[in-house]
Protein backbone atom coordinates (compact mmCIF):
# COMPACT_ATOMS: atom_id res chain seq x y z
CA UNK A 1 0.00 0.00 0.00
CA UNK A 2 1.37 3.40 -1.03
CA UNK A 3 1.38 6.05 1.64
CA UNK A 4 -0.09 9.39 0.64
CA UNK A 5 2.66 12.01 0.50
CA UNK A 6 2.69 14.63 3.22
CA UNK A 7 1.88 18.23 2.25
CA UNK A 8 5.57 19.11 2.46
CA UNK A 9 6.32 16.61 -0.32
CA UNK A 10 3.59 17.84 -2.69
CA UNK A 11 3.35 21.53 -3.42
CA UNK A 12 1.80 23.79 -6.03
CA UNK A 13 3.47 26.86 -7.41
CA UNK A 14 2.81 29.29 -10.22
CA UNK A 15 3.76 27.80 -13.55
CA UNK A 16 6.94 29.03 -15.17
CA UNK A 17 8.00 28.89 -18.80
CA UNK A 18 10.92 26.79 -17.56
CA UNK A 19 8.41 24.02 -16.79
CA UNK A 20 7.38 23.59 -20.42
CA UNK A 21 10.31 21.40 -21.53
CA UNK A 22 9.53 19.04 -18.64
CA UNK A 23 5.81 18.99 -19.50
CA UNK A 24 6.71 18.22 -23.12
CA UNK A 25 8.91 15.28 -22.13
CA UNK A 26 6.24 13.95 -19.75
CA UNK A 27 3.54 13.95 -22.43
CA UNK A 28 5.71 11.96 -24.86
CA UNK A 29 5.16 8.73 -22.92
CA UNK A 30 2.85 6.42 -24.95
CA UNK A 31 1.36 4.76 -21.85
CA UNK A 32 0.55 8.16 -20.33
CA UNK A 33 -1.10 9.28 -23.57
CA UNK A 34 -3.15 6.10 -23.74
CA UNK A 35 -4.28 6.51 -20.15
CA UNK A 36 -5.15 10.20 -20.54
CA UNK A 37 -6.84 9.37 -23.88
CA UNK A 38 -7.74 12.97 -24.75
CA UNK A 39 -4.38 14.31 -25.87
CA UNK A 40 -2.74 16.12 -28.75
CA UNK A 41 -3.00 14.56 -32.19
CA UNK A 42 0.78 14.18 -32.30
CA UNK A 43 2.48 14.40 -28.90
CA UNK A 44 5.88 14.64 -30.61
CA UNK A 45 4.92 17.87 -32.43
CA UNK A 46 6.82 20.49 -30.44
CA UNK A 47 5.34 23.38 -32.45
CA UNK A 48 1.76 22.26 -31.70
CA UNK A 49 2.73 21.82 -28.03
CA UNK A 50 4.17 25.35 -27.90
CA UNK A 51 1.09 26.79 -29.66
CA UNK A 52 -1.22 25.05 -27.18
CA UNK A 53 0.70 26.31 -24.17
CA UNK A 54 0.93 29.84 -25.60
CA UNK A 55 -2.89 29.81 -25.79
CA UNK A 56 -3.17 28.49 -22.22
CA UNK A 57 -0.72 31.02 -20.82
CA UNK A 58 -2.37 33.93 -22.65
CA UNK A 59 -5.82 33.12 -21.24
CA UNK A 60 -6.08 35.07 -17.98
CA UNK A 61 -9.24 33.16 -17.01
CA UNK A 62 -7.21 29.96 -16.60
CA UNK A 63 -5.81 29.07 -13.21
CA UNK A 64 -2.69 26.96 -13.65
CA UNK A 65 -0.18 25.57 -11.21
CA UNK A 66 2.89 23.38 -11.46
CA UNK A 67 2.82 20.30 -9.26
CA UNK A 68 6.05 19.73 -7.34
CA UNK A 69 7.01 16.52 -5.58
CA UNK A 70 10.10 16.70 -3.37
CA UNK A 71 10.97 19.92 -5.21
CA UNK A 72 10.84 18.30 -8.68
CA UNK A 73 8.34 19.23 -11.39
CA UNK A 74 5.87 16.34 -11.34
CA UNK A 75 3.19 17.81 -13.60
CA UNK A 76 0.56 20.48 -13.97
CA UNK A 77 -2.98 21.19 -12.84
CA UNK A 78 -5.32 23.80 -14.21
CA UNK A 79 -8.89 24.94 -14.54
CA UNK A 80 -10.45 26.52 -17.61
CA UNK A 81 -13.90 27.30 -18.95
CA UNK A 82 -13.35 26.60 -22.66
CA UNK A 83 -16.62 24.66 -22.79
CA UNK A 84 -18.50 27.28 -20.79
CA UNK A 85 -18.29 25.57 -17.39
CA UNK A 86 -15.23 25.59 -15.11
CA UNK A 87 -13.33 22.35 -15.65
CA UNK A 88 -10.24 20.84 -14.04
CA UNK A 89 -7.42 19.08 -15.85
CA UNK A 90 -4.15 17.65 -14.62
CA UNK A 91 -1.17 15.69 -15.88
CA UNK A 92 1.52 13.85 -13.95
CA UNK A 93 4.69 12.42 -15.37
CA UNK A 94 4.46 8.63 -15.37
CA UNK A 95 7.31 8.32 -12.85
CA UNK A 96 5.04 10.09 -10.32
CA UNK A 97 2.04 7.78 -10.68
CA UNK A 98 0.80 5.67 -7.76
CA UNK A 99 2.28 7.80 -4.99
CA UNK A 100 -0.82 9.81 -4.03
CA UNK A 101 0.61 12.92 -5.67
CA UNK A 102 -2.37 13.59 -7.94
CA UNK A 103 -4.79 13.35 -5.01
CA UNK A 104 -2.74 15.70 -2.85
CA UNK A 105 -2.21 18.15 -5.73
CA UNK A 106 -5.94 18.19 -6.49
CA UNK A 107 -6.77 18.75 -2.81
CA UNK A 108 -4.37 21.70 -2.75
CA UNK A 109 -5.71 23.08 -6.03
CA UNK A 110 -9.30 22.94 -4.82
CA UNK A 111 -8.23 25.34 -2.08
CA UNK A 112 -7.10 27.78 -4.79
CA UNK A 113 -9.85 27.23 -7.35
CA UNK A 114 -13.06 28.05 -5.51
CA UNK A 115 -15.47 27.95 -8.51
CA UNK A 116 -18.31 25.50 -8.00
CA UNK A 117 -19.66 23.57 -9.62
CA UNK A 118 -16.33 22.40 -11.03
CA UNK A 119 -16.26 19.71 -13.71
CA UNK A 120 -13.79 17.04 -14.77
CA UNK A 121 -13.71 14.61 -17.66
CA UNK A 122 -11.97 11.27 -17.67
CA UNK A 123 -11.81 8.22 -19.90
CA UNK A 124 -14.13 5.67 -18.32
CA UNK A 125 -11.33 3.08 -18.12
CA UNK A 126 -8.88 5.49 -16.43
CA UNK A 127 -9.58 4.01 -13.03
CA UNK A 128 -6.66 5.75 -11.31
CA UNK A 129 -7.80 9.23 -12.31
CA UNK A 130 -11.41 8.39 -11.52
CA UNK A 131 -10.28 7.29 -8.05
CA UNK A 132 -8.38 10.58 -7.52
CA UNK A 133 -11.43 12.62 -8.52
CA UNK A 134 -13.78 10.58 -6.31
CA UNK A 135 -11.45 10.93 -3.29
CA UNK A 136 -11.59 14.71 -3.76
CA UNK A 137 -15.38 14.80 -3.81
CA UNK A 138 -16.18 14.68 -7.52
CA UNK A 139 -19.21 12.61 -8.49
CA UNK A 140 -20.17 11.18 -11.87
CA UNK A 141 -22.85 13.36 -13.45
CA UNK A 142 -22.94 11.97 -16.96
CA UNK A 143 -21.31 10.00 -19.75
CA UNK A 144 -20.41 10.74 -23.33
CA UNK A 145 -18.17 9.55 -26.12
CA UNK A 146 -15.20 11.53 -27.28
CA UNK A 147 -12.61 10.87 -29.96
CA UNK A 148 -9.28 9.90 -28.45
CA UNK A 149 -6.26 10.99 -30.46
CA UNK A 150 -4.07 8.71 -28.34
CA UNK A 151 -6.21 5.66 -29.08
CA UNK A 152 -7.44 6.53 -32.57
CA UNK A 153 -11.07 5.80 -31.72
CA UNK A 154 -14.07 7.01 -29.77
CA UNK A 155 -13.72 6.43 -26.04
CA UNK A 156 -16.35 6.36 -23.32
CA UNK A 157 -15.90 9.39 -21.11
CA UNK A 158 -17.25 10.18 -17.67
CA UNK A 159 -18.22 13.71 -16.73
CA UNK A 160 -17.79 14.44 -13.03
CA UNK A 161 -18.83 17.40 -10.94
CA UNK A 162 -17.79 18.86 -7.61
CA UNK A 163 -20.64 20.92 -6.14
Amino acid sequence: MTKTPTPSHVQLRDMSGNDLPIFFEQQLDPAANYMAAFTAKDPTDRMAFNTHWAKVLADRSITIKTILYDGQVAGSILSHAWSGEPEISYWLGKEYWGKGIATKALELFLGVQKARPLYARVAKDNIASLHVLNKCGFEVSGESKWFSNARGQEVDELVLVLK
